[in-house]
């Protein structure tokens, strides 16, 4: 199967491979230069405490590095894998022995995932629409492990879900409201709707 290269922010060149599968998230992690953090998804089980830890440590460990050092922290049990976008660091911690290199991949494929369906992503776009982003992250990973590398199917799949939700707001709101008072917030994702909204229809506010 031939390989492709990809080109990120920085002009470094990285080498697509067929086996972007074999590598598990623990989770990620998308942080801006200012330490303000933009997306973040945990794929295993983490407390609270360790979690906050790990942003603590995202900040301390990745935001002062120059831009030519190692892409990769060792941190003991896991560590860090990260790669900058223009104003953004997506940081991946994976366990230990990993390989780094598909990792590198999977990131660039989930960024060139988000620029096919944002038209050239940036910062903003996470602001205000990051039920989106995690819509795009959901369909690729499961489970921290990469199901679907296909850009286009990704992209394909996002669209249909949201004609989905144009074709059930169509005959009223009240119906859509109804709805998503009866999914849960994973499913809210899978039909590309914001967590927790819902239609403010005569009969259908809270009591």
């Amino acid at each position: 199967m031939p390989t492709t290269t990809m080109t990120d922010m920085t002009g470094e060149a990285i080498a697509a491979s067929p086996n972007l599968a074999a590598c598990g998230w623990n989770f990620i992690v998308l942080m801006s230069r200012q330490g303000k953090i933009r997306l973040s998804e945990f794929f295993s089980s983490y407390s609270e405490s360790d979690k906050r830890r790990i942003l603590r440590d995202i900040s301390s460990d990745i935001l002062p590095r120059a831009p030519k050092m190692c892409n990769i922290i060792e941190k003991g049990t896991y560590k860090f894998v990260y790669r900058r976008y223009a104003s953004l660091y997506f940081v991946v911690g994976v366990p230990e022995g990993m390989n780094e290199l598909i990792v590198l991949e999977q990131i660039h494929l989930f960024v060139e995932a988000l620029d096919g369906y944002f038209n050239s992503v940036c910062e903003l776009d996470l602001v205000f629409s990051l039920h989106k982003s995690l819509l795009i992250l959901f369909e690729m990973f499961i489970g921290g492990m990469l199901c679907e590398s296909n850009k286009r199917e990704v992209l394909k799949a996002i669209v249909e879900a949201e004609e989905l939700v144009e074709e059930m707001t169509k005959p009223g709101e009240d119906t859509a409201s109804q709805l998503d008072d009866g999914l849960s917030f994973h499913e809210q994702f899978q039909l590309g709707r914001a967590p927790g909204r819902r239609t403010n229809q005569p009969g259908h506010g809270r009591r």
